[in-house]
């Protein structure tokens, strides 16, 4: 899986902000007034059911803007994908709605976008989701089309050889970008053989699965007892539960067992350094990976405030250390991913060959500085404010709210998170990071991805001692 809808819009926004600067270093105003009062972060109104058949309902009105977004997540994602076809779910989210039993292509898409919306569909680790956004006149319109796609698609052998043709050629893009290598290799070190390791589909699983391969797939999936609708937006919260009953009501789950969730994964990592071959690069791409709490632990918004300070912002430490002051890559970035079962802590740079080896030494000084110095009053100040009130810009997007709540459902968690969430980062003390800290982000913990000019990389990570080796 790439990054998050929000992860992308943040990093562009790193971009932007650093072309501005590149351009024109323009001095901060003097005796700036002080943060003004800090607004908590509100838990949306929800209103929760279950209906007969096991689909779980979670409803947001918000009269207004006369849109809706719907979102139907089930659970079973790339984690949940046969061995012999790894990735596969990333082929049935390509798919899925390429005809029904009543509905081509062609009809599917048309329906949607005469009401306003498209359809979209992806596959993360631990689910699969489908959704679109509508004018809210147009709600029956899409709430029909999606009920029958999530019933009844059928997967037609033409669209599916399309969309396999595609497929691969992205696949083969995808080869050429360091970023992608470096997130496959570190899914693969840091799981092993836990099904986790799988972050996207491959072109021999892609070649050899089958319209019946999806076919199974999707009915043993895409079952009401194990998914959610959620539909935010301009509606009566009334009428919308009777429309989704109307178009919803008669999906039966299958006698065969649903899919099974994969069991916890591993723990712990090897402090080493793993090598992706990339011949000729001009670059090296570095990654720190190592495990993080999850969505729900006790520690996650620490952890989350931890990594602001260190380097999940534009004005964190990392990004000071190796962009403004030594010039050695141009948007570093660090990021915690939860999923169901297990947590990611990822810190990640492009940089030039030569400074391949300091690189390395600055990422690891300033995890090292992290564990062992606290955060002064104005970073963690600013970390807290920055977390609570990226996710309140998220939120005002109805899609991105759709979403969120629906991966807290993966996750075990009710909709009442959001709120508890800002309240728990607000909350955060000096204490509460330095624990964090310590736990989580200490460099040895961390196994060392290496994208790159094989020769750069091992003369330059040389006096570090550390093994050098390929990736499992």
């Amino acid at each position: 899986m790439t990054m998050t809808k929000l992860e992308n819009c943040l990093f562009a926004v790193v971009l932007l902000v650093g072309l501005a600067a590149a351009q024109k270093e323009v001095p901060m105003p003097k005796d700036l007034p002080p943060y003004g009062p800090e607004k908590p972060l509100q838990t949306p109104n929800v209103k929760t059911t279950t209906l007969n058949n096991g689909l779980t309902i979670w409803l947001v009105s918000e009269p207004g803007l006369p849109k809706v977004a719907l979102t139907v997540e089930v659970r079973g994602g790339l984690a949940a994908d046969p061995e012999n076809r790894p990735g596969i779910s990333q082929l049935l989210s390509k798919t899925i709605d390429q005809g029904t039993k009543s509905r081509s292509a062609r009809q599917v898409a048309q329906e949607l976008q005469g009401a306003g919306g498209d359809f979209s569909a992806f596959a993360t680790k631990d689910s699969l989701e489908v959704s679109t956004a509508v004018l809210s006149a147009k709600t029956a319109t899409a709430l029909g089309v999606l009920a029958d796609v999530v019933q009844n698609a059928s997967f037609p052998d033409g669209e599916v050889d399309l969309a396999k043709r595609n497929l691969a050629d992205s696949l083969d893009q995808q080869e050429a970008e360091p970023r992608f290598l470096a997130s496959r290799a570190r899914d693969r070190v840091m799981f092993g053989k836990h099904p986790y390791h799988v972050m996207s589909a491959t072109k021999e699983s892609v070649a050899t699965a089958t319209p019946a391969d999806l076919r199974d797939i999707f009915a043993q999936r895409f079952r009401p007892d194990q998914a959610l609708l959620v539909a935010v937006g301009d509606f009566q919260s009334d009428k919308m539960l009777d429309a989704v009953q109307a178009v919803f009501g008669s999906w039966k789950a299958p006698a065969r067992p649903s899919v099974a969730l994969p069991a916890n994964p591993p723990t712990t990592v090897e402090h080493a350094v793993f090598f992706v071959p990339r011949p000729g690069s001009v670059q090296t791409t570095i990654e720190f990976a190592a495990f993080g709490p999850k969505r729900g632990d006790p520690d996650y918004e620490p952890a989350e405030v931890a990594n602001a300070v260190y380097g999940g912002t534009f004005s964190s430490r990392l990004v000071a250390n190796i962009r403004e002051d030594k010039g050695y890559t141009y948007s570093p970035y660090a990021f915690l991913r939860p999923y169901r079962a297990a947590g990611e802590l990822v810190s990640h740079a492009d940089v030039r060959n030569e400074v391949t080896g300091a690189s390395l030494n600055e990422i690891q000084y300033e995890l090292t500085r992290l564990t062992t110095t606290s955060p002064t009053d104005e970073e963690l100040t600013k970390a807290k404010r920055y977390l609570v009130g990226s996710e309140a810009v998220n939120l005002q997007d109805r899609g991105s709210l759709a979403q969120t709540l629906a991966t807290l459902w993966v996750a075990g968690l009710q909709p009442d998170e959001i709120g508890a969430r800002g309240r728990r980062v607000s909350a955060t003390t000096t204490a509460d990071v330095n624990a964090a800290a310590r736990k989580y982000f200490a460099p040895h913990q961390a196994a060392i991805i290496a994208v790159g000019e094989e020769k750069v990389v091992r003369e330059e990570l040389a006096p570090f001692g550390l093994s050098v080796r390929a990736v499992p």
